[in-house]
């Protein structure tokens, strides 16, 4: 009965707010007023239904936090803490989602490949982005410089030098790198909402530098004209070439998850979740902040590169208006969505936010809206992302323990 009192008076009160918008129409032209009570009654039986169904998630969010703090983990958590840690189970479940994503360009249309190759591309992207905001822990708002510096590079040295695309990917990579350490120096004291603020200026200088110095990028015009991958000097038509940007782009992503999941594995990667979990602690263990930090800008904007390269060279064609901070917002709400420092589900998040609104066109009106409500449920319900990064977990024995395992081998050795 509780709940049920507070739902109509939420229905209630949500039908006092709409009233002036919902209910009334003035019609200017003959100086009446229209009375839509149906429109009133159905926000109050949606506002009532709404009610409950969020009372319920959130009952079932605070039973799932209750039964996790008393180390009982469901049976969906189980499964994918199985995946993630049992080789026998992720392996075959990994080879058949890369079967797919193979034999895919030749099971759907160009249009539906030329989609993939786009959502494969915003993976790439958000992995970089992963390897700064997530594991290091470092909010960089104007990511989309160095995806603008990799396209950039290939399209300036393609049309005035000539250079062809396999010479220019590490040239666009080392570039973007570059800029990284550049933005990297400056911003090394500061964290938090100052570091986002100086990263977002500095995506709006490259921007606007790019729209402006038409001698040196053509300004608004763009660069059109650009090469597309070469295969052994052989032509390729347009349903040809774009299967094999597909591949290639393929190629390039689980490149780039396993170059990711060996640097979270690895030293570096250890310092710079140690950057992030607490700086200053980080910097009493003897890590180097200025180092860690720097390594951190400079292969996230590397990635950033290879993926501006490829870019440029699947659309054969750029200019300024591609590389918006609309586009680092998205690339950062793929990393939030997925799950900041998880592989996996910055990957899944990616694909979802690229991949759900070219199949729900039907719905184009209330993108926005729904992108909107998808990200405040998301923040409530599972603020971990889709997929929560694995922590790595040590067994350091006592000292009792550490003594008795040490004296057996010299008890064994002995006899």
């Amino acid at each position: 009965m509780q709940g049920l009192k507070k739902s109509i008076l939420v229905s209630l009160w949500f039908m006092f707010l709409t009233f002036p918008l919902m209910v009334i129409r003035i019609d200017s032209l003959n100086g009446t007023i229209d009375w839509r009570w149906e429109n009133m009654l159905g926000m109050g039986a949606g506002s009532f239904v709404l009610s409950f169904v969020w009372r319920f998630m959130m009952a079932r969010k605070e039973a799932g936090r209750a039964a996790a703090a008393g180390g009982v983990m469901s049976a969906r958590g189980a499964w994918f803490e199985r995946l993630r840690s049992d080789p026998k189970a992720a392996v075959p479940a990994l080879a058949v989602i890369l079967a797919v994503f193979l034999v895919l360009p030749w099971l759907v249309s160009t249009y539906q490949t030329n989609i993939m190759i786009s959502a494969l591309l915003y993976v790439m992207l958000g992995l970089g982005l992963n390897i700064v905001v997530g594991l290091s822990g470092q909010l960089v708002l104007g990511y989309v410089a160095f995806y603008a510096v990799g396209a950039y590079s290939y399209a300036i040295l393609n049309s005035n030098f000539g250079l062809g695309f396999w010479s220019v990917l590490p040239i666009g990579g080392a570039m973007a790198a570059l800029f990284g350490i550049l933005l990297g120096f400056p911003v090394l004291r500061l964290r938090g909402d100052y570091l986002a603020i100086v990263t977002l200026g500095f995506g709006e200088i490259i921007r606007l530098v790019l729209e402006n110095w038409s001698d040196f990028s053509q300004g608004p015009s763009g660069i059109a004209n650009i090469d597309r991958p070469g295969l052994f000097g052989t032509q390729l038509s347009v349903s040809d070439a774009t299967t094999y940007i597909y591949y290639l782009i393929l190629a390039a992503v689980i490149v780039t998850i396993v170059a990711v999941t060996r640097l979270k594995n690895s030293r570096i990667g250890r310092a710079w979740q140690a950057l992030r979990e607490d700086e200053i602690a980080c910097q009493a263990m003897g890590i180097d902040i200025t180092t860690t930090k720097l390594t951190a800008f400079a292969l996230g904007a590397c990635w950033a590169g290879f993926a501006g390269v490829i870019f440029a060279a699947k659309t054969t064609f750029i200019n300024p208006a591609s590389f918006t901070f609309l586009e680092s917002a998205m690339v950062l709400a793929m990393v939030v969505l997925g799950g900041m420092g998880s592989v996996i589900g910055v990957s899944v998040g990616a694909l979802v936010l690229i991949l759900l609104p070219e199949y729900l066109r039907a719905f184009s009106e209330y993108r926005m809206l729904i992108f909107g409500a998808t990200m405040v449920l998301m923040m409530v319900f599972r603020p971990q992302g889709l997929v929560s990064p694995g922590r790595t977990k040590y067994n350091v024995p006592d000292a009792e323990g550490a003594g008795a395992a040490a004296a057996r081998p010299a008890a064994g050795g002995n006899a």
